[in-house]
Formats: C-alpha cells, structure tokens, sequence
C-alpha cells in the first residue's frame, strides 16, 4: 500500500494513535453481524472473514456484538462471558493483530428489540416497554442485575485483552439496550438510572469506569451514541448533544461515534440505501462533532467512495471513517484505491442483501456484488487460468449472465454473450433508472468491464436462436435467459396476447425508455397489481407517484413488500405513505367493459365485497415471474453441454443470480 505522502488519498492514509495503539490509517470497519458464528463457538470462517478485513487494509476492525453476559444466548453470538473460546479468541486476534490491524469487540445488548418473528422471553430492558416490531416485553432490569451486566461485560473484556485483543465498543444506538437507558422516551425508571441526564448515562458511565478499572488505559474504548433515533419524544440532534457531553467529558473514552435510527418506526435509518442522499449522517455528525470534548470522532453512514472518504477526514468532520457494508463488498477497498486503483472495487450498492441474508434468512452474510464473502482467497481476487481453453456461449446479458462470462473469459475462455437487449444488466438495468436504484449499476457496469478486459465477445441486441448458438459450436452454453412475469387469471387471454395490459417491467422499460414521458405529468390514476412484492415493484410506484394524479397499489395478499428484508420494507411502507400512494389488500381485479371508461372494478378475495378505481389511464401487473428456458432443450438435444443459471432456474434476487454466475464461470 502506497504511504500516505505520495498516495492520492493522503488524509485517508495518514497514521494516527489511539490509547497508545498505532493505526496505519483512517479506516475503521464498523461492526457487521455475519452470523459466522456456531453454537457460541469462533468458527475458521469467522475469523477469515475479518482477516481479510484486515489485508485489505483496514487500520482497525470492530467485530459483531459478542456473547459477553451469561444470558446472551444466540447460537451466531461467540461466547466471551467464560473461557470456552479462549484459544479461538487468541488466534482470531492474531489473524487480525498480525496484519498491522487492531481488532475491537462490540458490548452490546439488544434489549427489547427483536429483528425476528416472535417475542423474545430473554429479553431485557431498561423499562417493561414492549418492542413495536415483535411486541416483546423485557424483563426490567433492577439495579442489582445492573451492577452485574456491568460486570460480566468487564470481565469479558479483560478476558478479550489476555487473548490479544485491543480494545472494545461500546454501542448504545440504534435502539438497543444501552440506547433504551439513554432515551427519555424509553427510561422511565425513578431510581439512579433514570430521570434525569445523569441517571439515563449512569449505566454507560459505570460500565466504562469498569472498564478502564480491569483493563487500563492503554485498552481502546469506542463509543457508538445516538445521533437521532426518529422516535417521538426520543433522541434528536440537541439531546445527542447532551449525552455526548456528558459522556466524553471525562475523556475516558477513545472514540465516538453517531448512529442513526432505532427500532419501532425508524429502523430503516440503521442502514441508509439508495432511496436517501449518500452520506446521510454527516450533516449530523459535523453539527454534533463540537459535544464531544475534542474526543476523536468517527463518520460513518453509507459512504463508499474513497474520494468521499478522504475529503471527510481532510475538512476536519471526522478523524476516522467507518465502512461496513463496503467493506463486505470488497475487503480491498482501500488497498486498491491506495494504488490508484478505485475503478477496480466491487461497490457496494446499498442494497442492504447483507441485513436480509443474516435478519430474515438467518445464515452467514452475503452480498450481491462479492459471492466470495470470506473465502480464504476473496481479498482482491481473480479467477485461475483454466487448464484447458474452451469456447463458451452465454445466453443472457443480466447480473448472472455477465458474471458467468467475465469469470470464464478471465479464465482464459472464448467467450461470446448474446443478449435480447442492446445493453448489459438486464431488470438490474431498469431497477437502477428507477427511484433508490442508481448505485446497482455498478453491479454490471464492473462486469462489462471486467468481461471487455479479459476479451469476452458480445453480441447485443441479439435474440439467440438455438441455430445461431449451435454454429458457434460451444463446448458449453450457460443459459441466463431469465424470467417472465406471468399474466394473472383475472386478464382475459383476448387482451392479454394483444399487450393492452402490459407486465410492470415491460410498462416501465417503455416509460424510461421515452423522456416526453417521463418529463410530463399526466393526468389520471396509476395502478399496479402486485403479486411479486419484490423492490422493483415499490421503486415503480414512486416513480409513476411523480407521473400521475394518483397511484394505487393492490394486492391479494394481506400487505405489501412481503418478500423484502425486513429493514428495506420499513422504508418501502414508510414512502408509500408519504407519498400518499393507495393501497388495497385482500383483493384483485376483476375485467370489465368499464375499462374502456377508465373504470378498474376489483373485489375482495374472501367475501367478494366489490369496489372500483376512477380514472385509471395506466394498468400493469407484477406478478410471479416463471422461467424462459425454451432455448435448454434443443442445444442438449444438439450434445451441448448446457448449464442454467439465475432466474431461469427459478426467478430469484441479485444475490442468487451474482452468486451462480460466479459459480458457473468458475467452475468452466
């Protein structure tokens, strides 16, 4: 890595020392649940995950909340409280410490709060407040089991530091335990915890008191706080202020830091996407960088760029830049940027995969644009040449398409890639000229680039018969030929085959495709059946909410967004609701002749109760899509070696279509 002085990031890439502790640079990766963890045990993968962090180039790492009191029980929580893990403890810590980078656990406790379905009986809280996602009611700690969470917390931490580790953070944002004592909202005790601003920080105060009492001074001690929780009577930017004050005067800690969010009605805010500005907590952080007594201070919040970066710590913001989910993406993020190689980084895309695969899907986190997340060679990595060269064809120019190809052309493969489009991405391309999609063209867009320099051929705006694949004479074909969305029962096959009524995409591939349109309001309303409850279909709505009068969305289906992660469908719910966008559950269309009036009649699933939509210039559907794999028969009838891959197998998201492709080019 190029030294700081002659790099093209020098403030990004300037040393600093914390609690004595040298740090090669700015870089900090903010603490990221991966789930690697099994049965409260280190897992290799665990650890290979964040010593890749640490090769890339990341000065310091802090790692998921571990398990650091006795009733922290989840199976992904690695055990700190005893001495089960104490030899996996060390050798994580040194997979990381050998790489020139310190590595931090995160004390944290979710309290109340519950990502899942179901309440949570273990839980605990500052009050018996019920959790407005899961309806849990915690168990109110008292002040004796107080003293003891502080205590077991301590403890854990000194028994980190014997194990090589250098340091831990603190987080008391984003709604959880230590957040709920500092909110007046959430606090409602009467006795040293609570009340005033004393008593609310009383519990941080003590537990970093013991902290620095067990485990000295040269031991770092971050701090993550509440910037503004969006909580009503909660925390906003004046009593951040407040707590950041009053917890850093002393100046016992070593660094803060300003989260977002929190749970109840603004969870979303934990990890901003693509639907808010870039950057969205700086304004915040330089107007609540004078509360924190000359501490340190750390900026984070979707920032993905190194130029970004580097200006935040060269305008004097912040001292330190945090990444999560862009180092998830690629852990070489800063290396590659360092040696004048930014063009070259995977970039996250705020799509926010990472919380589904670990909340919703409960295993290891992935990432749409990086299928090799801790994989012992994922750090800046490019495919082997292949032993043998063979010619490939490539059917499909989606996300699973280019990915299959340039991963098989930078094996040293012939490679051909056919698509419909005159353009490569496929529905990924529509959903980036959408609202909240910009940044998924980096997805394809590093693709294509990576294909052009590895020598792949393209044939665009080429619909590929089975002849015209069968005269390349490929050794094999990978058949990326995607989905269709189905026509739904209640649209007579008359207009249906005539294309009266269009599929959601293909109506806003015609409607971007066409800028009189999109730059004219025009009146009427808007509608859009949805049966796929897929992103895409929100991102839709909103741009047809700038186009029309008004919007309606309906369902058959009890909501919306059912097949999004939990944290992008709070923001989904919340948007359609700002927007005033319509919304009609438990029902469907029913054709009429009315339609030809601007009349859409529709009735209720169960009772058959009828109602009606005026002034509709504007029908189209969002259904399940089914796989257009017509072209797999006759080229395997023709000997061909034919492998499918993405939604042609089943339609699916980015992360299954990125993640086979890669496999499928890899494996040629």
């Amino acid at each position: 890595m190029s030294s700081h002085s002659d790099s093209l990031y020098p403030s990004l890439l300037a040393p600093f020392t914390l609690a004595g502790k040298h740090l090669r640079n700015r870089l900090i990766h903010a603490s990221m649940s991966t789930l690697m963890g099994e049965n409260g045990r280190v897992t290799d993968r665990l650890i290979q995950y964040h010593a890749n962090r640490a090769q890339g180039g990341a000065a310091l790492i802090v790692t998921e909340p571990l398990g650091m009191a006795p009733h922290q029980k989840l199976p992904s929580r690695v055990r700190v409280w005893n001495d089960d893990n104490v030899d996996a403890l060390k050798r994580w810590a040194d997979a990381v410490e050998s790489e020139d980078c310190r590595l931090l656990a995160q004390v944290q406790d979710p309290g109340r709060g519950r990502h899942a379905p179901g309440r949570n009986p273990d839980a605990v809280g500052a009050c018996a407040l019920p959790d407005d996602l899961s309806w849990t009611v915690p168990h109110a700690l008292t002040s004796d089991e107080i003293r003891r969470l502080i205590d077991d917390f301590a403890q854990s931490a000194r028994r980190l530091q014997r194990c090589g580790w250098s340091g831990v953070e603190i987080s008391a944002g984003h709604g959880h335990l230590l957040h709920q004592f500092l909110s007046p909202w959430s606090n409602h005790r009467s006795d040293q915890y609570g009340g005033d601003l004393e008593g609310r920080t009383r519990l941080i105060a003590e537990l970093v008191a013991a902290l620095r009492a067990l485990c000295g001074r040269d031991f770092i001690v971050g701090l993550k706080l509440p910037g503004t929780d969006g909580v009503a009577r909660g925390i906003g930017p004046a009593e951040a202020a407040r707590i950041a004050t009053e917890l850093t005067r002393s100046r016992e800690v070593d660094y803060v830091c300003f989260a977002q969010g929190s749970h109840a009605r603004s969870l979303e805010f934990h990890v901003p996407d693509g639907h808010g500005p870039r950057v969205p907590y700086l304004p915040l952080i330089r107007e609540l960088r004078r509360a924190v007594s000359g501490v340190p201070l750390v900026a984070l919040g979707r920032i993905t760029d190194p130029a970004e970066a580097d200006s935040i710590i060269e305008r004097g913001d912040a001292e330190f830049v945090a990444l999560g989910r862009a180092l998830v993406t690629d852990p070489a993020w800063l290396t590659k940027a360092a040696c004048g190689r930014a063009h070259d980084i995977r970039y996250c895309v705020s799509c926010n995969t990472c919380w589904d695969t670990i909340v919703t899907q409960h295993r290891p986190i992935a990432c749409d644009n990086n299928p090799r997340v801790a994989a012992d060679d994922e750090v800046d990595w490019w495919p082997q040449r292949a032993p043998v060269r063979s010619r490939v064809v490539v059917v499909g120019a989606g996300v699973a398409g280019m990915e299959a190809a340039w991963v098989a052309a930078a094996r040293g493969h012939e490679v051909t890639v056919f698509s419909a489009s005159g353009e490569t991405g496929g529905k990924t391309r529509l959903q980036a000229l959408l609202p909240g999609g910009e940044a998924l063209s980096s997805i394809y867009d590093y693709q294509r680039a990576a294909a052009l320099r590895a020598g792949a051929r393209f044939e665009l705006g080429v619909t590929a018969a089975a002849a015209d694949v069968i005269a390349l004479k490929p050794d094999v074909v990978v058949l990326a030929s995607g989905a269709r969305m189905l026509a739904p029962g209640w649209l007579p096959r008359e207009i249906r085959d005539a294309g009266i009524i269009p599929d959601l995409r293909s109506a806003m591939l015609a409607l971007v495709g066409h800028s009189t349109q999109m730059s004219a309001h025009q009146p009427g309303t808007a509608v859009i059946f949805d049966m796929d409850h897929t992103e895409g279909t929100y991102a839709a709505a909103e741009l047809l909410h700038a186009l029309f009068d008004r919007v309606v969305l309906i369902t058959s289906r009890e909501s919306f967004a059912q097949d999004t992660a939990l944290v992008t469908r709070q923001g989904i719910v919340r948007r359609i609701h700002e927007q005033r966008i319509a919304t009609i559950v438990y029902a469907e269309p029913r054709w009429s002749e009315r339609f030809e009036d601007g009349v859409l009649e529709y009735a209720n699933v169960y009772n058959g109760d009828a109602g009606a939509i005026e002034d509709v210039v504007f029908l189209a559907y969002s259904t399940p899509r089914a796989p257009d794999d017509a072209l797999a028969a006759p080229l395997r009838a023709a000997g061909i070696d034919v492998r499918l891959i993405g939604d042609c197998v089943t339609a699916r998201g980015i992360l299954a279509a990125t993640g086979e492709g890669h496999a499928a080019g890899n494996a040629i």
